[in-house]
């Protein structure tokens, strides 16, 4: 393998795998670098601000919105429990499912955190104009997930 002939597409590809990943890192660790403060990790902070916007999901739906397994997403789910921040609430008409719901605080707390975070992928991603933002923004839906 260590004379693998890397064809033009090939080392193309790579080039642009590269330059994508880290610039994802650089606007992540931008956007994320207030987690700490806050007391959540990235993945709560995803469930509480997909929660927010799109209102009470079930724990699957909630994996595949912030591309967690759903099994990790138990864990997360149990600990923002814990923490007063969302309730489980299950369906009167089939009992299988639950329903998490943002309780008060937890609506409060991701409230006030949501707006700063917003503001730092703002930020991050001010060097694009608005049109290449929106350019991005399509060139990356042509990823399937």
């Amino acid at each position: 393998m260590a004379n693998y002939q890397i064809n033009t597409a090939e080392a193309t590809a790579l080039k642009a795998f590269t330059k994508l990943i880290r610039a994802a890192e650089t606007v992540t660790a931008e956007a994320h670098c207030l987690l700490p403060e806050s007391g959540l990790t990235i993945s709560q902070f995803g469930v509480l601000e997909a929660l927010l916007h799109l209102g009470p999901l079930c724990q699957k739906e909630i994996a595949g919105k912030i591309l967690k397994s759903t099994g990790n997403i138990t864990q997360v789910i149990d600990n923002l429990e814990k923490r007063n921040l969302v309730t489980r609430k299950q369906n009167p008409d089939d009992r299988r499912y639950y329903a998490i719901h943002l309780t008060e605080e937890g609506r409060r707390f991701i409230a006030a955190v949501f707006p700063v975070h917003a503001k730092r992928i703002a930020a991050a991603m001010s060097c694009l104009s608005l049109e290449e933002q929106q350019q991005l923004g399509k060139l990356c839906r042509k990823f399937k997930p």
